[in-house]
């Protein structure tokens, strides 16, 4: 995944600017990012990345929650990354945000105790999602887990139907294996242990998976 083939938050950059309060409105955010940051047992000091941070709601929460814990967000998208840098302007907390290259994340291996991802993977292709889960494994600690909030397998029908209106926005070709209810097979072929869907969110676009993962 370079930096010239990325999807961005709602495919096109001119709604970027709206992604936050779409989601605010459409979305359990609150419910699945507390979950999601809850589940991740951050202690003390904990390095902590936020894989594809968007505008960086899910890092601010973290950091609020936890204001001892190092907190970094990274994504490809430098517009969406600008959004972001404009809100933690009058954030109590410092939060570090980087711009890659979507090739390599731009760390040494073992520097993170946990990473989280929320609503990303649905934007990367079987390849891109596999290098991506590859490199996160290299980044994480050898104790460290990987928590993932996206699209999951959906639980009936309705939910079925629903997805389709993200896959016309956002591209069959990155969403079929989220709804098909691979991500945990992605996990398991990346190297990554004790995958388990912790929890499942209906929503009005489909079903929402929680998703955990040791190194």
């Amino acid at each position: 995944m370079s930096n010239t083939t990325y999807i961005p938050a709602l495919r096109f950059n001119w709604l970027t600017k709206v992604y936050d309060p779409l989601i605010q409105w459409t979305m359990p955010e609150k419910q699945f990012k507390n979950d999601l940051i809850r589940e991740a047992g951050i202690e003390t000091e904990f390095h902590v990345l936020d894989f594809g941070c968007g505008t960086a709601t899910l890092s601010m929460m973290t950091k609020w929650k936890y204001p001892s814990a190092f907190v970094t967000g990274v994504d490809v998208d430098a517009e969406v990354l600008a959004i972001a840098q404009h809100k933690l302007r009058n954030f109590p907390y410092p939060i570090r945000l980087d711009q890659y290259d979507g090739m390599k994340l731009p760390y040494p291996d073992e520097t993170f105790d946990r990473v989280i991802s929320s609503l990303v993977f649905h934007h990367l292709t079987p390849i891109q999602k596999a290098k991506a889960l590859q490199d996160i494994k290299r980044v994480l600690k050898f104790d460290g887990e990987l928590f993932i909030a996206d699209w999951g397998k959906a639980e009936n029908s309705l939910m079925r139907g629903l997805f389709y209106g993200v896959q016309l926005l956002d591209g069959f070709k990155t969403t079929r294996d989220n709804v098909a209810g691979l991500m945990p097979s992605y996990l398991l072929e990346a190297g990554f242990l004790s995958v388990k869907v912790l929890k499942k969110y209906r929503t009005v676009f489909g079903t929402l998976e929680l998703f955990r993962a040791k190194k």
